[in-house]
């Protein structure tokens, strides 16, 4: 049996949700508080296999309470069901320590599996969700490979991404082709690419 601490402002919210796990044979709801300081007082004694928390409610921030939580009981996971899908804000969330994320416009199902995963040890993060969080952090990470390049070779990439062969771009920057060859060469293993059609996406996607 899985015992659920909900933990909602919004007492709609805790209402439906209980609901929902009234219906199942394997989650039971042993708690819900509708503030950070009521959450850490019903944890005192334990009891619970999972935290399921909306980060936005009165007094302390959702951070901040997941890292108490995390003190107090470092082996309960936390399940966030939030209205916020801004990918960076998963992102935070996750490294401060919850084991999953949902938006609270997800189907129950899903949410019924979420809560199953977590409570055993897994990390769920809706399908939607995580393919925009893969792509953000795809994207920081292409930004900073691109930092990395030098003013010549950023100017060599911008030729390419126009057209210009190697040939031309010797002529256009009077530097000799065998330079161009070995700036093309450097950046594209900054950019950990193999192929001119990979670099040349690339260099769309981060609209260089």
């Amino acid at each position: 049996m899985i015992r659920l601490l909900i933990a909602d402002d919004h007492a709609l919210v805790r209402e439906s949700l209980k609901r929902l796990f009234s219906g199942t044979r394997d989650i039971v709801v042993a708690g819900e508080a509708s503030s950070g300081d009521r959450v850490l007082e019903l944890l005192r004694p334990g009891g619970f296999d999972l935290l399921l928390l909306d980060i936005s409610m009165p007094g302390l921030s959702g951070e901040e309470l997941m890292r108490r939580v995390h003190r107090r009981l470092p082996e309960l996971p936390i399940l966030v069901l939030s209205m916020y899908d801004d990918p960076r804000v998963v992102r935070r969330k996750l490294k401060a320590g919850a084991a999953g994320y949902l938006t609270k416009d997800s189907e129950p199902e899903v949410l019924l599996t979420a809560v199953r995963k977590v409570a055993v040890g897994g990390r769920f993060i809706g399908q939607d969700l995580a393919e925009r969080v893969a792509f953000e952090a795809q994207s920081e990470l292409a930004a900073l490979q691109f930092e990395r390049l030098s003013r010549r070779e950023r100017q060599v990439l911008r030729l390419l991404v126009e057209g210009h062969c190697l040939r031309d771009i010797a002529a256009k920057l009077v530097i000799s082709h065998k330079t161009v060859s070995s700036h093309k060469a450097r950046l594209m293993q900054k950019l950990e690419v193999d192929s001119d059609a990979e670099l040349i996406r690339l260099a769309f996607r981060n609209r260089i």
